[in-house]
């Protein structure tokens, strides 16, 4: 077992993260995933029917703490850490000149220092396994939007993954940055209702991350935008 490789996912109890989780361990992985709802993960785990591959952690993906804790739980149950999937986000779905500030640290917090926490905390584990980072970006970090805030802390996490990349990759570790457009997940609870046009499945997006991860020794895939047929931006 301990030659099985693992993945740590951040907002893995819903959404993109789950459905990759669900992949990931179809595949033969083990998995922790991470959240801060303790019910939410509980639910997830028992849908799954609690496999022995998987372990829930609570925690906060903006919390260097909780982070790091959750690295080493993940390091303590499995053994070692293949790859790491900072997935966890969120969305105010305002604008600079309209929205409430007041959700606005969350948001950054979440989606910018939250990725760079997790790459801090897995890396030396990733160095020596010779793994993979996988960030969860966005169409809105390549394409502008008026006003939007939220376009622009995917704006940093294009900018994080080559970063990264530049750095990591004389440790052996790949970086892949997946770009999604619009996604059929609770992100857009927030917003009061899914946007119009065809969506992808988180399903479908977790094709993209899990064909990612595994591919052979020695190949770092950089960059995957993935959009529903007939996004046009």
């Amino acid at each position: 077992m301990t030659e099985t490789p693992v993945a740590l996912i951040t907002g893995g109890g819903s959404g993109i993260g789950a459905a990759v989780a669900r992949q990931l361990l179809d595949a033969g992985h083990r998995v922790a995933v991470t959240g801060r709802g303790a019910d939410r993960l509980r639910a997830f785990a028992a849908e799954l029917g609690d496999p022995e591959g998987l372990l829930t952690l609570v925690g906060n993906a903006a919390e260097y703490g909780d982070v790091r804790a959750a690295v080493e739980a993940t390091l303590k149950t499995f053994g070692r850490l293949d790859t790491v999937v900072a997935n966890a986000g969120s969305a105010t779905h305002d604008t600079v000149a309209e929205g409430d500030p007041a959700g606005w640290a969350e948001m950054v917090l979440t989606n910018v220092l939250g990725p760079a926490l997790l790459i801090r905390a897995s890396v030396e584990a990733l160095r020596v396994s010779r793994g993979r980072i996988v960030l969860i970006g966005s169409v809105a970090g390549f394409v502008n939007t008026p006003g939007n805030l939220y376009g622009a802390t995917k704006w940093a996490v294009t900018g994080l993954a080559e970063n990264t990349r530049r750095q990591v990759t004389e440790f052996g570790i790949g970086v892949t940055l997946v770009a999604p457009g619009r996604v059929e997940t609770p992100f857009w609870d927030g917003n009061g209702s899914l946007p119009p046009g065809l969506l992808l499945t988180a399903d479908q997006l977790a094709d993209s991350v899990v064909w990612a991860i595994r591919q052979p020794a020695g190949v770092d895939v950089n960059t995957l935008v993935v959009r529903p047929l007939g996004q046009p931006n």
